[in-house]
């Protein structure tokens, strides 16, 4: 009889123990989902970003690259850059390229002027994204002054001019994808700003006397 209850003591041990395991391993199981899961959503957040890093750094997908001096270097050999500007919808700016092309020296630096006026009744805000084509050139368009990636703020009816300096790498001459490339267009795209928030309609008043939306 005693050995029976023992056994059966044991057994109920044995199968708590079982138990108890189970749980831990289904804990550690919540928790590695978890953590994935935060894992998964902090890389998606900073996949734009360092995307965007990237291409600045590398030029990768015609991004040209900002520098913080001039070139010290000028060939004697020229090459067109033709310039181009466009808005997205829901920006009701009229936004061109004052300069349409310059033939500048490769590694002169040079200063040419976009300028945007706000078509709308109210102040919007928007930020420029740009790119070189062809593509292979990104790298080697070097800007020391531009408006990109700024938040850009016109009043209704308010016309602004904003300069862009930049050289032409003298490397673009030799390196093998591109020493046969001989014109260039940086192009501005302006779209509205994150920030933006939506105008409220004006109530409209009927011939009743009555207001709505």
């Amino acid at each position: 009889m005693t050995g029976g209850v023992e056994e059966e003591m044991a057994n109920m041990g044995a199968e708590t123990a079982r138990s108890g395991t189970q749980r831990v391993s289904n804990r550690s199981i919540l928790v590695l989902c978890l953590v994935f899961f935060c894992a998964m959503i902090g890389m998606a957040y900073a996949a734009v970003p360092l995307y965007t890093l990237f291409c600045r750094v590398t030029g990768y997908n015609g991004t040209t690259q900002r520098v913080e001096q001039y070139s010290d270097v000028i060939l004697d050999k020229t090459i067109n850059v033709t310039f181009d500007a466009n808005t997205s919808n829901g920006l009701n700016w009229d936004f061109q390229p004052v300069d349409r092309k310059v033939t500048p020296k490769i590694g002169e630096t040079v200063q040419v002027t976009f300028k945007a006026t706000n078509r709308s009744p109210v102040a919007t805000t928007g930020t420029a994204v740009f790119n070189v084509t062809p593509m292979e050139a990104g790298a080697y368009f070097n800007k020391v002054e531009c408006f990109c990636f700024t938040e850009t703020t016109l009043q209704p009816g308010e016309t602004l001019e904003m300069p862009v300096v930049f050289f032409i790498d003298p490397d673009i001459a030799t390196a093998r994808e591109t020493k046969s490339i001989h014109t260039l267009t940086l192009s501005y795209t302006f779209y509205p700003a994150k920030t933006e928030k939506p105008v409220a309609s004006l109530p409209v008043k009927t011939e009743s006397g009555e207001s709505k939306l």
